[in-house]
C-alpha cells in the first residue's frame, strides 16, 4: 500500500481582471513542519478561454487531477525531482533517519514489552511515555550505544516520533527499576509461548561491569575485576536457555565471590518462573559444596567442570592414566567413572562438615585444546623471559610471573638477598607439571545415567553465555556504566538484558548464519535521506539486509519510500 500524494484542481481569482485561472497542483505534507504544502504540477488556462474548447472545464481538469494521482500512486511510478545548486544543508533538522530499528521493533512487539509497559502506566500521573523511552533506550542501546544523555539526543535519528524531554529519561530509569522483576517474567512466559522455551538444561555464569568512579560505594566495590581494571565493580549473574536466549540475570556487590551468586538467582527464578527440575550447567566457578548440597536439595542436577592441576593427586593420576580411555581416529578420547565425594557444606550451627555422594566425573582429552594451551604457554613464557632480563625488582604474581622463580638468598651460604636483588628465573619444573595435563578436561555432574557424550555436548554450550557476556561487553558497550544511583543501575542492565535479547532472536532467526557485529552493522546501515514531496531513499540493500526483511516480513529492497510507506512498516512491526 503506497501513501498518495493527491492531485487536485485549483482555481486563483485575478484580482484585477477578474479571471479565474486554473491549475493543477500536488498536495503533500512536509516532513519538517508536519504542514500540508502544494507544489504547481501543470498550469491549464483560464476558464473563459478553456470553454472554447471544453463544455465543463472544471469537471473535465477535476478528472484529469484525479487521474494523475491515481497514475502517481500505481507501484511503478518514476519520479522527478527539482533541487537548486546553491541549496544549503538545514541544521534543525535530521534529513537522515535509520529504518534498521523496525527489525528491533518487530520482536520488541513479538514480546509483548510495549503493552507490559502501556498496561502499567494507566495507574501513573505522567504526561510521557513509559514505552517510548524504553524502546528508545533499547535501541539506541544496539545500534549506537551511549549514555542515556546521548541517547535522548539521537532520537530523531529514528523513523519514530519520541515525545519526551531529557529529565524524563531519568524519571523513567525509576519505574524500570520498580518493574524489572515483572518485566522478567512476563518476558520469560513469552518466549515459553512463541519460541516454546526450554529451561531443562540451563547455563549459568557470572562476569562483572566496572565504574568510573574512584570510591566504592554499597553496590560498587572493589573486587576481582575480569578485566584487570582497579575500577569499583557490580557483579552480575547471568541465566541462560539452551538456545543461547538469556533467561533472567541478577547484580551483586562488586567483592561477592562468584561462587556465592548461583543460589541467589536460583531461588529467585525457579518456582516463579516454573521451571521445574533443571540442570545447572555452570564452569568451575560454581563448582562448590554449597552449590552442589543446594541443587541436590531442590531435586535439581548439575554439570560443572572441575580444575585438574589444582585436583587432588589420585584425581590426577587418574586423568593421566591410559586405562579406561575411549579412543577415537581424531585423538580426542574420553572416560568416566562414578565414585563417592565428600562435598564440604555449612550446616545449621555454622560449621563446615563433609557430606558424601556419588558424582560421576567425565575426563576428556582434545589435541586441539592441547596445541592452543601450548601456544598460549609459549607466548606467556616467552613474556616471562622478557621480565627476567628487563628487571629486578619485584615481580607481579599473576599472568607471566607465574613461570618466573624467585631465589630470595644465597643457596650456598644462605644469606637473604635484598628484595631488589632476588635472582629470577625460569621455574622449568611449574612449566613441565603444567604440560602434563594440556588438554585435559575434567567435568563433575550428578547425572550418573547421562552418556559421556551429552555431558560433554551440555558443558560445551557455555561458550554461548561467554559470548553474551562479550557481546554486552563489546558490542553493546554495557561499560562504564554513567548512571550512579542503584535504581538507575538496575534500569542500566535492564535496557542491556533486553537490548541482548532482541539481538540473540534476530540470530536465532536468521539461522545463525550472520554474527551479532554483521546484524548490528546492516540494521545500522539500513537508513532513509529526505528527498523531497515527503519521499525518502534508501541506499543499503544486501544478502543480510534481505535475511532481516525475510524474517520480519519488511520490503527494505524498496529504494523510494513515502513517509506513510514508512509508517506503515513500522505499524507492521506491531501486530
Amino acid at each position: 500500500m503506497y501513501w498518495v500524494i493527491y492531485m487536485y484542481l485549483r482555481k486563483t481569482l485575478h484580482k484585477k481582471s477578474g479571471r479565474i485561472y486554473l491549475s493543477i497542483v500536488k498536495g503533500y505534507r512536509d516532513p519538517k513542519t508536519k504542514k500540508v504544502k502544494q507544489k504547481l504540477v501543470k498550469g491549464i488556462g483560464y476558464i473563459d478561454e478553456l470553454e472554447k474548447d471544453f463544455d465543463d472545464p472544471i469537471a473535465h481538469f477535476k478528472k484529469v487531477a484525479k487521474k494523475m494521482s491515481l497514475e502517481e500512486d500505481e507501484a511503478s511510478m518514476s519520479l522527478s525531482f527539482k533541487f537548486t545548486v546553491d541549496e544549503k544543508i538545514d541544521s534543525s533538522s535530521v534529513l537522515r533517519k535509520n529504518l534498521g530499528f523496525s527489525v528491533l521493533s518487530y520482536f520488541y512487539h513479538k514480546l509483548d514489552i510495549n503493552n507490559f509497559f502501556i498496561n502499567r502506566q494507566r495507574n501513573l500521573n505522567i504526561d510521557y511515555s513509559l514505552n517510548d523511552v524504553f524502546q528508545l533506550l533499547v535501541y539506541a542501546r544496539v545500534l549506537f550505544p551511549c549514555s542515556k544523555k546521548n541517547a535522548f539526543e539521537l532520537k530523531d535519528d529514528f523513523f519514530m516520533d519520541f515525545n519526551f524531554e531529557i529529565f524524563d529519561v531519568y524519571r523513567a530509569l525509576d519505574y524500570f527499576y520498580h518493574y524489572k522483576d515483572d518485566l522478567l517474567l512476563r518476558l520469560h512466559e513469552n518466549l515459553r509461548t512463541v519460541y516454546g522455551r526450554n529451561c531443562s538444561n540451563v547455563f549459568y555464569d557470572v562476569t562483572n561491569y566496572y565504574f568510573e568512579i574512584d570510591e566504592p560505594d554499597s553496590l560498587r566495590k572493589k573486587g576481582v575485576n575480569k578485566e584487570h581494571r582497579p575500577n569499583p565493580i557490580v557483579q552480575m549473574g547471568l541465566l541462560m536457555d539452551e538456545k543461547g536466549l538469556p533467561i533472567t540475570y541478577k547484580l551483586f556487590e562488586g567483592n561477592t565471590n562468584d561462587c556465592e551468586t548461583l543460589m541467589p538467582v536460583l531461588d529467585d527464578v525457579v518456582e516463579k518462573y516454573g521451571l521445574g527440575k533443571i540442570i545447572v550447567v555452570a564452569d568451575k566457578g560454581m563448582n562448590s559444596g554449597e552449590n552442589i548440597a543446594y541443587n541436590i536439595l531442590n531435586k535439581n542436577g548439575y554439570i560443572y567442570s572441575q580444575t585438574i592441576r589444582g585436583a587432588s593427586q589420585e584425581m590426577k593420576n587418574y586423568v593421566l592414566s591410559d586405562e579406561g580411555y575411549t579412543v577415537f581416529d581424531s585423538g580426542f578420547k574420553i572416560k568416566s567413572r562414578i565414585i563417592p565425594t565428600n562435598i564440604t557444606v555449612t550446616n545449621t550451627k555454622g560449621k563446615k562438615v563433609k557430606v558424601p555422594i556419588d558424582q560421576k566425573q567425565v575426563v576428556f582429552y582434545n589435541p586441539d585444546y592441547a596445541k592452543r594451551a601450548r601456544a598460549q604457554r609459549e607466548l606467556a613464557i616467552e613474556k616471562a623471559k622478557k621480565m627476567i632480563s628487563s628487571t629486578s625488582k619485584k615481580l607481579p604474581l599473576s599472568g607471566s610471573a607465574k613461570y618466573i622463580l624467585s631465589t630470595p638468598c644465597d643457596t650456598d651460604t644462605g644469606e637473604l638477598y635484598k628484595e631488589t636483588l632476588n635472582i629470577h628465573s625460569l621455574n622449568n619444573a611449574k612449566i613441565e607439571e603444567e604440560m602434563k595435563y594440556d588438554g585435559y578436561y575434567a567435568i563433575v555432574t550428578s547425572e550418573l545415567n547421562m552418556s559421556d557424550g551429552v555431558i560433554v555436548d551440555l558443558y560445551r554450550g557455555l561458550w554461548k553465555i561467554e559470548d553474551s557476556f562479550k557481546i554486552t561487553k563489546s558490542q553493546l558497550k554495557a561499560r562504564p556504566v554513567f548512571v550512579s544511583r542503584k535504581e538507575h543501575i538496575e534500569a542500566h542492565f535492564l535496557t542491556c538484558f533486553v537490548a541482548l535479547l532482541l539481538l540473540r532472536l534476530v540470530e536465532l532467526e536468521t539461522k545463525g548464519k550472520y554474527s551479532t557485529n554483521v546484524l548490528v552493522r546492516e540494521m545500522r546501515n539500513i537508513t532513509g535521506t529526505y528527498l523531497d514531496q515527503n519521499y525518502y531513499m534508501l541506499d543499503h540493500f544486501n544478502e543480510v539486509v534481505k535475511g532481516l526483511g525475510d524474517i520480519t516480513d519488511i520490503d527494505f529492497e524498496k529504494r523510494f519510500l513515502t513517509v506513510g510507506e514508512i509508517k506503515n512498516i513500522l505499524a507492521s512491526t506491531k501486530k
